[in-house]
């Protein structure tokens, strides 16, 4: 019986990272990540997208709405603090950065400071205690996390068959 390849060890050449598209602070780091250069060529996908889904079929597209999830080009998957800095190092000007979060003590302020974006965009998708529901059914629900709603005929714009 073969066993599972690895990516343990493989060089990353190339990141593609998942993004929340309907998020201001994820889009705005987008657009910041397309103006830096970089040392390694950084492709900007919408998490949960259907480029997303066709890319990545193994994913959880669920958790890369999430958390900031970045995929390598040998399959690597990096998530929360670890996709930050691995996005960092891809970058020029801010590789000597990545490698000092890669320190445990880096790694302790990184992780903060994804929990604090993260309880920032929870604070955003709030609206009167409700949950924060995307165009493409997915809903984020305080003690629930992200669901899958399918789409009703609520208002009346189902085709009748």
């Amino acid at each position: 019986m073969a066993s599972a390849p690895t990516t343990a060890g493989a060089p990353v050449r190339r990141l593609t990272v998942l993004y929340d598209a309907e998020c201001s602070l994820c889009t705005h780091v987008r657009d910041w990540l397309l103006r830096q250069p970089r040392l390694v060529p950084l492709e900007l996908v919408p998490a949960g997208s259907e480029e997303a889904r066709r890319r990545f079929p193994g994913l959880d597209h669920s958790v890369t709405l999430d958390e900031v999830t970045a995929v390598g080009d040998a399959g690597q998957v990096f998530r929360g603090a670890a996709a930050w800095i691995v996005v960092l190092w891809a970058l020029r000007e801010h590789r000597a950065l990545a490698h000092r979060l890669s320190t445990p003590t880096g790694a302790w302020l990184a992780r903060g400071a994804v929990l604090a974006a993260a309880k920032w965009r929870g604070g955003q998708r709030q609206w009167g205690g409700t949950g924060y529901r995307r165009a493409d059914g997915w809903a984020y629900e305080p003690g629930r996390g992200w669901i899958y709603i399918e789409p009703g005929c609520d208002d009346g714009t189902c085709a009748t068959r």
